[in-house]
């Protein structure tokens, strides 16, 4: 499977990759025989590097990312949406031969999250189901919603590699059914950047975020660096800056939704 550009600046410029990239910059420099000044800017890369990385993956600072890019509220069940299908976008971490279901595809914890809180809205709103995303996460959603939760999938878009296509392809099968109006389910940080992608396609959403940010660790805890919350502060960052992407592209219009 070859790798994409977008997949490679994921890895090289987010954490945990842009801040070891910095360190390992400065410690060449550090290596190299070179003037006091060189050595110098060695020791500062090295630094702002690791220490980066440290406040990266405390809960302190992935806290303050995440309420920067999450900009959706939880989705308020005492009021009853007036809306017509429910859209599901992959996650990108589905496993198309997990052993522990006998070879069958199975949901990632990304992409298991918004299945199930899905599946959720479905059986209390008894709307159909649309899944979108790529034809493994497709596959995968599909068969995790029969499987493990009894959602039958109304329909499958499997085609789109990204946000922008998800609302694009999607839209176009929400309207050929007379679908106006949906709830999307999504990753709460990816809420806003999808919402936006949906509307510019012609479909009124109302988002149906899922992780959204609550208390989790308490007292000095706060202060020390762990994977989970590296992970959120990765996850913050990649939507900050896919929505200033997203609104760079269509204020230059070089990419615009066909409503």
């Amino acid at each position: 499977m070859f790798i994409t550009l977008k997949e490679l600046l994921h890895t090289l410029l987010l954490p945990p990759g842009g801040p070891l990239l910095i360190a390992a910059a400065g410690a060449w420099l550090l290596r190299s025989r070179c003037a006091a000044g060189t050595r110098r800017a060695g020791w500062l890369l090295l630094g702002a590097g690791l220490a980066s990385l440290w406040l990266l993956a405390t809960p302190l600072v992935a806290d303050a990312l995440a309420g920067v890019a999450e900009r959706e509220p939880a989705l308020d069940l005492t009021r009853a949406p007036q809306a017509q299908a429910i859209v599901i976008l992959g996650g990108g971490d589905e496993r198309l031969a997990a052993p522990e279901y006998g070879g069958e595809p199975a949901p990632g914890p990304v992409l298991l999250e918004r299945i199930a809180y899905g599946a959720f809205l479905a059986h209390r709103t008894a709307l159909p189901v649309l899944v979108s995303g790529t034809a493994p996460e497709a596959l995968a959603m599909r068969v995790s919603l029969a499987r493990d939760f009894g959602i039958q999938v109304r329909w499958v878009e499997e085609r789109s590699r990204d946000t922008f296509q998800n609302a694009q392809f999607s839209s176009r099968l929400l309207k050929a059914a007379g679908v106006s109006r949906i709830l999307l389910v999504t990753s709460s940080a990816h809420a806003w950047r999808a919402l936006h992608e949906f509307a510019s396609a012609g479909i009124t959403v109302v988002p149906a975020p899922v992780g959204v940010w609550a208390p989790r660790e308490s007292g000095l805890l706060r202060y020390l660096p762990g994977p989970t919350a590296l992970g959120r502060s990765s996850a913050a960052l990649y939507e900050l800056l896919g929505d200033l992407v997203r609104r760079g592209l269509a204020a230059l219009r070089l990419r615009t939704q066909e409503s």
